[in-house]
């Protein structure tokens, strides 16, 4: 006995739906005698009649319900698949989870996220703030699928791809007697109350080194932990402080001027992963969010 096709079985599912064979070729959008020769040339080979003639109509003959039972089923099975597929696209019960640095999460991480929910409205997404030294961790066990973080990490279990290349910026209060210049020099700040983030800190070693590559010591006023304390201590008049331009890639910052320094300095930013992982879809889209978002972030208040 020959073994029916794919085609033969959705040419036969489309006559059963129908009932004809001119609703059939509709339905596939084929022509009717192209219909007719495979529904009768399938009963020839398989030695079945599967339809009986009843007023112009064809009905599922006796003898093949069984075969009918089936192809339900096999139809049933593929729009269970497809609903699943459709499901995974949107992302419906499924997570992505995943860190980033305090500095990156205060405006860019809402960004991307922004696009990523928009991609995949029903996706839900668990996101941690880490510093560094708690990244290790989080990706070798696996509590997440990427961090984004503003140093490599130095680890032979993970890997860190450079995303962007931001500044080392200025911030001062509104009304500062340095806010009029169009660029600073650390040798203006150093004479000012500094607010920062201790050299020691890999991060607070980034923004403060335009002020050791000028041979000029590091004597903050107070120190936070954070860039976001930095940015309110700012606001609140207490002094300025260097900074990366992405913890204020923000348009509209009321209470805090920003400025170009004239001691160029750069800070990088990337996508750490576990090496032997594979990352989901939406992890690679995701990663694909933050390195475009980072990208445009110098050009919202530039």
């Amino acid at each position: 006995m020959r073994e029916i096709t794919l085609r033969q079985v959705e040419v036969i599912r489309a006559v059963m739906l129908r009932g004809t064979i001119s609703g059939a070729a509709e339905l596939l959008g084929v022509s009717a005698p192209g219909v007719s020769r495979l529904v009768k040339h399938t009963e020839e080979s398989l030695g079945l009649r599967l339809f009986e003639r009843r007023a112009g109509l064809f009905v599922p003959s006796v003898e093949a319900s069984r075969v009918f039972d089936q192809i339900r089923e096999v139809y049933k099975g593929v729009e269970n698949l497809q609903s699943a597929l459709d499901s995974l696209q949107k992302g419906e019960e499924v997570q992505l989870a995943f860190a980033s640095a305090p500095s990156v999460a205060q405006f860019i991480a809402a960004r991307a996220i922004r696009s990523i929910r928009a991609r995949y409205p029903d996706l839900y997404i668990d996101l941690n703030i880490l510093k560094i030294e708690e990244t290790a961790d989080y990706l070798l066990l696996e509590r997440g699928e990427f961090v984004i973080m503003s140093s490599p990490i130095h680890n032979p279990g993970l890997h860190s791809e450079k995303l962007a290349h931001g500044r080392v910026i200025a911030i001062l209060p509104e009304g500062h007697p340095l806010a009029d210049r169009a660029t600073l020099s650390v040798h203006d700040l150093v004479g000012e109350p500094l607010v920062g983030v201790d050299p020691a800190d890999p991060y607070g070693r980034i923004i403060s080194r335009p002020f050791r590559e000028a041979g000029l010591e590091v004597r903050h006023s107070m120190r936070g932990r954070f860039a976001q304390t930095l940015v309110s201590l700012v606001r609140h008049g207490l002094g300025v402080a260097l900074i990366d331009e992405f913890s204020v890639a923000e348009v509209y910052m009321p209470g805090v001027v920003r400025k170009p320094i004239a001691e160029e300095t750069y800070i990088d930013i990337y996508a750490v992963t576990k090496k032997d992982r594979g990352l989901s879809n939406f992890a690679e889209f995701s990663i694909r969010q933050f390195r475009k978002q980072l990208a445009e972030a110098g050009r919202s208040w530039a």
